[in-house]
C-alpha cells in the first residue's frame, strides 16, 4: 500500500467499506445521558433509539478530535515507513481538522522522511465520504499521495451538499448554522433548504411549505445541479426518517438515475448536530455549485 488513509467517523462509512478500503477511522466523542461514548461499529447503531431519545430532551453534546488522538493514530503508521493523507470534516463546522493540522506539524519534525497531508473536505456526512472514496479509488489507481490530494483539493469545489432538518433548533443550539437562517422554522409548516457553501460553512439556501414539497425541491436541484449521474455513486444520509429518505431516492432515479446510492443512516455526532428528521443529499457537480 503507497500511503495510509485516514479519516474520522463523520464520514459516515458503512463499515464494509472502511474494511474493503483498509481504512482507519478516527472516532468523535460525544456525551449521551451523563455518559461519554464513541462509535466506530456503524453497522449496530442505533439509529431508531438514538434519534427518539433526542426527540424525548435527551441531550446530546459532542468534542471534537484533539491534536495527540491524531498524534497516536498517525505515528505508528509513520513509523512503519508509510506516509500519511487524512480526509476529515468541514473546518467550517469542527475544529477538529484544525487538531489534525497541529498533529502534522509535530510528527513532520519527528519523521522529515514521510509526508503527512491533510486535506479539508468542507463536508460532513456523505458528502466528506464521497471525498474519502474519491481517494481510495485513486489509490487503487496508483495514483501517489500527492496527486491524490490535489485531486481531493480540486474535486471538492465540485461537491453538493444539500439537505433539511427536522427543527433548526439543534443547528442554533450548537452554533452549526451561518448568516440569518435562525429565523426560518419558526413560521408553521416553513422547512429549510440548507448547503454546505465553498468554505463548507452550513447556510441557508431556501425554504418552502411542506416536508413533501422540500424533498420534491431537493431532487430538482440534483436534476438541475448533478453531472454525469449515470456514473456517480451519491449519498443520502437521514436521522431516523427513512421512508423520506426512500421518497427522495425515487425522486432522484425519476429523470437522472445515478449508478448507485449509498444510504445510511447518520452516526451519532453529525447527526446530534442536525437533529432527527434531517435528511442530506450528497452528489458531485461542477465547480461553481457551492456558490449556488
Amino acid at each position: 500500500m503507497s500511503f495510509s488513509i485516514v479519516t474520522d467517523t463523520s464520514a459516515n462509512l458503512t463499515s464494509d467499506l472502511i474494511r474493503r478500503y483498509s481504512l482507519t477511522v478516527l472516532p468523535f466523542t460525544f456525551y449521551f445521558n451523563g455518559s461519554e461514548r464513541v462509535d466506530l461499529d456503524a453497522e449496530h447503531f442505533d439509529a431508531a433509539g438514538f434519534f427518539a431519545a433526542m426527540r424525548a430532551g435527551t441531550k446530546v453534546t459532542t468534542s471534537q478530535i484533539t491534536p495527540q488522538a491524531y498524534i497516536d493514530c498517525f505515528e505508528p503508521m509513520l513509523r512503519e515507513g508509510r506516509d500519511v493523507l487524512f480526509v476529515g470534516m468541514s473546518s467550517g463546522i469542527s475544529g477538529s481538522y484544525g487538531s489534525s493540522l497541529i498533529a502534522a506539524n509535530e510528527l513532520r519534525e519527528k519523521y522529515p522522511a514521510r509526508k503527512i497531508l491533510c486535506v479539508d473536505t468542507y463536508a460532513a456526512s456523505l458528502g466528506e465520504g464521497l471525498l474519502v472514496l474519491r481517494a481510495c479509488e485513486l489509490r487503487q489507481d496508483g495514483k501517489t499521495i500527492d496527486e491524490t490530494e490535489a485531486a481531493l483539493l480540486d474535486a471538492r469545489k465540485r461537491l453538493c451538499q444539500v439537505f433539511t432538518v427536522g427543527d433548526l433548533k439543534y443547528l442554533r443550539a450548537t452554533g452549526r448554522l451561518s448568516g440569518v437562517a435562525t429565523v426560518v422554522g419558526t413560521m408553521l409548516g416553513i422547512k429549510p433548504i440548507l448547503k454546505g457553501n465553498e468554505i463548507g460553512q452550513i447556510v441557508l439556501a431556501g425554504s418552502i411549505r411542506g416536508r413533501r414539497q422540500v424533498i420534491e425541491e431537493i431532487a430538482a436541484r440534483y436534476d438541475a445541479n448533478v453531472v454525469a449521474p449515470e456514473t456517480q455513486t451519491i449519498g443520502v444520509a437521514h436521522c431516523d426518517c427513512r421512508g423520506d429518505a426512500d421518497m427522495l431516492i425515487k425522486l432522484l432515479y425519476r429523470n437522472k438515475p445515478p449508478k448507485k446510492v449509498l444510504l445510511v443512516d447518520y452516526e451519532p455526532v453529525t447527526g446530534s448536530h442536525i437533529g432527527p428528521n434531517s435528511l442530506a443529499l450528497f452528489f458531485w457537480s461542477d465547480d461553481g455549485v457551492r456558490h449556488r
